[in-house]
């Protein structure tokens, strides 16, 4: 049986994903909440302790809770697939391969890759998908070393990341993201379902081994109706550089 907090948690989790709570509004206070459920103090602590140790909300001391993200919000703080991301907010992620296909490395290939230019990479569009509602377009292209590996995976395969790992035992260890704003060209509006000149968050990113080697590079671009992206930092760890737009 589940436990009244853990019931409570989940009701505020999906209260915040329908925006009853914007991201940097104010949650209900305790005494307010507690009275809502028919429960004590201490269970709605547990409750929203649940939901501060997930990053979807914060606090100061004497303060009420402040909504900081929702689930459909992608950190930066680790590393993880698209379906990973997914999976850990309870949703199912799709993909399929639009195309796929081998080119010559251009010079940007050869420099993100660290790999001769005109090698033959693979090239990769694949659409992907929350609960089967395109959200997100994936540019990618894939070293040569691994590319093999890639073009064996179905085309509707929900996770490459953890199926590169089942066949090769390749793991994706680093990476780093540059984030700007695009409007969507007629093909990403086409495969997103949106209207041609609407706004995409595009996240161009470089993944590499625990040993620093490059395993592909990506242009990636999220419908910005469906996905958000947070970076939690302090005084002591700041994951986010900023930079002037190229």
């Amino acid at each position: 049986m589940t436990a009244r907090h853990e019931e409570i948690a989940d009701e505020l989790r999906q209260a915040i994903d329908r925006e009853e709570y914007t991201v940097g509004s104010l949650l209900p206070a305790e005494t307010d909440l507690a009275a809502r459920y028919g429960v004590s103090r201490g269970t709605v602590r547990q409750a929203v302790a649940a939901l501060t140790a997930e990053g979807l909300i914060g606090s100061r001391q004497g303060a009420r809770r402040v909504v900081l993200a929702s689930r459909r919000s992608q950190s930066f703080a680790e590393l993880r697939s698209f379906a990973q991301w997914a999976n850990a907010m309870g949703r199912e992620a799709t993909g399929h391969v639009v195309s796929q296909e081998y080119h010559p490395a251009t010079k940007e290939d050869a420099v993100r890759l660290q790999l001769s230019a005109g090698t033959p990479v693979l090239h990769v569009l694949r659409v992907r998908g929350l609960d089967g509602e395109p959200v997100l377009l994936e540019r990618t292209v894939y070293a040569d070393w691994i590319s093999p590996a890639v073009e064996s995976i179905e085309a509707d395969c929900a996770s490459v990341t953890q199926r590169l790992y089942e066949d090769t035992g390749l793991v994706f260890a680093y990476g780093e993201h540059v984030i700007d704003a695009v409007s969507a060209g007629a093909q990403d509006a086409d495969l997103l379902g949106i209207r041609r000149t609407s706004p995409l968050l595009r996240v161009r990113r470089v993944t590499t081994t625990r040993e620093g080697r490059p395993v592909e590079w990506s242009d990636d671009r999220y419908r910005s109706d469906a996905v958000s992206f947070s970076v939690h930092n302090s005084i002591d760890n700041n994951a986010l550089a900023r930079k002037t737009a190229d």
